[in-house]
């Protein structure tokens, strides 16, 4: 199985640069460093500890647990890899210059074999479940430990995997630790071959996020500028197909508060101009971050068109939507507005953060709408009962403390494989 996989990838080899530069006539970036992705460096490191965070997400995810093993083992260079250029950047601003970043080669076993020579990882850390084949097998074979973190594996996931069962069970068997979100994953990950012995449930590492103060002090200044006494909301992280609801929405909504501002980010950076134009298109008039274009009173959207603010806007929000849920998407992390207590709004696609979703909905820290119609119904409850806002928002804040706790249980785990 393991030959018939590499002769697939030999395969599909040419159309893996084709995509990359189809992507990058709308994000440059993906043209950068293309010699990485076949293992090619223009430097070498000695040990290090290796993190591989596939994107934004992942990165999030890793930068609390990066920043404690930083000053742990300051002896050794840290090395986080990802597959995006949105990685990258976040990987730049959250950790600056105290970290190398890299593109993770394609999974070829030359490739991989060239990456290894030349970073010298003494661990391999994989944040979430980016499980690549020959990757698992070249550390395997060079006593590598591997951990996979904070690993969620929902049942649509585990089912695409059953199709290369024998190879999927090999690779589960060279990994070191899964560490898990929750039971559930654990259970998929077991029933897919990995041995109980190396899965262990430890909470996600998500809900260890802090936020820092001068994220709360910026935000004043950026609500000041936005409006003091207008009521806000922040659609974040949406996608092509779901912008056009939600500016359907925020208008349904100007009708009773024409002073109602939408803070709209798009996930994708390489869509922030096409947004835009989409947003004019509505006859809304708008102001770009990007641009430090000021609101004034007729404003209806503010386009958060920058890099690693989404924090920021978060905070200077009074409600907060979360994006990729209003389509067939499964959502996107919840867990940041949460930590800032603020309320939640959802649409129906929530399958990629299954259990968390569940859990706020238990403590209603959280609301999950239909549609439309359904989202301009909660937005109008929330902008009318001020009292209810702050109540979901605090429920929300309260699972997010309730929750916290697997950032130190999955150090242990890393700290056991690298002594």
């Amino acid at each position: 199985m393991r030959y018939l996989y590499r002769f697939f990838l030999y395969l599909i080899f040419p159309f893996l640069f084709l995509r990359l530069y189809w992507r990058s006539r709308h994000f440059p970036a993906y043209r950068e460093r293309m010699e990485e992705r076949l293992g090619r460096y223009t430097f070498t490191l000695g040990k290090c500890i290796w993190i591989h965070a596939v994107s934004v997400g992942e990165v999030a995810a890793a930068v609390p647990l990066v920043k404690v093993l930083r000053d742990r083992y300051s002896m050794f260079s840290f090395l986080i890899t990802t597959m995006t250029p949105t990685g990258a950047e976040r990987v730049k601003a959250e950790l600056g210059e105290s970290v190398r970043h890299a593109y993770l080669p394609y999974d070829f076993p030359f490739a991989m074999e060239r990456f290894l020579e030349c970073m010298h990882p003494v661990v391999a850390i994989i944040m979430e479940t980016e499980l690549w084949p020959n990757l698992v097998f070249a550390c395997h074979e060079k006593r590598i430990p591997i951990c996979l973190l904070n690993a969620r594996l929902s049942e649509k996931s585990a089912r695409g995997y059953r199709y290369a069962a024998p190879l999927v069970r090999e690779m589960l068997r060279q990994i070191s630790v899964i560490a898990t979100h929750g039971l559930a994953d654990a259970e998929r990950f077991i029933a897919l071959g990995a041995g109980g012995e190396r899965v262990v449930v430890t909470g996600n590492i998500k809900f260890d996020l802090t936020v820092p103060p001068e994220v709360k002090e910026n935000s004043h200044a950026l609500r000041a500028m936005l409006g003091k006494d207008r009521w806000i909301w922040i659609a974040a992280s949406t996608h092509e197909g779901e912008e056009e609801m939600i500016l359907a929405a925020h208008k349904k909504l100007r009708e009773k508060n024409p002073a109602a501002l939408l803070m709209l980010v798009p996930r994708h950076p390489n869509r922030f101009d096409a947004v835009a134009k989409l947003c004019q298109q509505q006859g809304m008039v708008i102001a770009r971050r990007s641009q430090q274009q000021g609101c004034t009173a007729e404003t209806a959207v503010y386009l958060g068109d920058t890099m690693g603010e989404l924090l920021l806007m978060y905070a200077a929000a009074d409600v907060a939507f979360v994006g990729g849920s209003l389509i067939q998407h499964g959502g996107h992390n919840i867990l940041e507005p949460a930590a800032l207590g603020k309320p939640i709004v959802t649409g129906p696609s929530m399958f990629n953060f299954a259990e968390i979703s569940a859990l706020f909905l238990a403590a209603h820290a959280m609301v999950r709408v239909a549609g439309v119609e359904a989202l301009v119904q909660e937005l109008n409850k929330l902008m009318h009962d001020k009292h209810q806002c702050e109540q979901v928002g605090q429920c929300a804040l309260e699972v997010i403390e309730k929750n916290r706790g697997a950032l130190v249980r999955q150090l242990e785990i890393v700290e056991s494989l690298i002594s």
